[in-house]
């Protein structure tokens, strides 16, 4: 049995990095930013900054219908805790890609009902977390 192809996290990185360039942001990618609720260590995708402002951002693809979709709550969760816990001003969940059943759900702040941190993240398209970027405006 073949392994999942997971190089389509790096394709999506590659969309979204230019454009907190453009947009005057520094980041790592990659970034170990502690604990992760106590299970282990919490690498977020991108640690993006511009002046003081410090922006925790995940990245998540999905091409077709999958399981990226069910990682979207646990991943919301660990980085409402990181924004609570650490010196974080704000946190992203980028969905790319095509397969997503649930985009409209997670990105209209359907985790809030389920979720008391949820409003701490923001759950937003590839599109508009490029747009938001480019313009500076995270």
């Amino acid at each position: 049995m073949a392994g999942r192809d997971t190089r389509t996290g790096e394709v999506l990185e590659q969309m979204v990095l230019p454009a907190l360039t453009r947009g005057g942001y520094q980041y790592r990618t990659r970034v170990d930013i502690g604990q992760r609720l106590g299970l282990g260590r919490h690498i977020v995708d991108v640690l993006a900054q511009k002046e003081e402002k410090r922006y925790l951002i995940s990245l998540k693809w999905q091409q077709v219908s999958g399981t990226a979709e069910q990682k979207v709550p646990f991943e919301v969760i660990c980085l409402s805790d990181a924004l609570q816990e650490g010196s974080f001003d704000k946190a992203y969940v980028v969905l790319g890609g095509e397969g997503w059943r649930l985009r409209e759900f997670y990105t209209s702040g359907g985790l809030a009902r389920h979720l008391t941190s949820a409003g701490l993240v923001n759950i937003i398209t590839l599109e508009r977390f490029v747009a938001l970027a480019n313009q500076g405006d995270l």
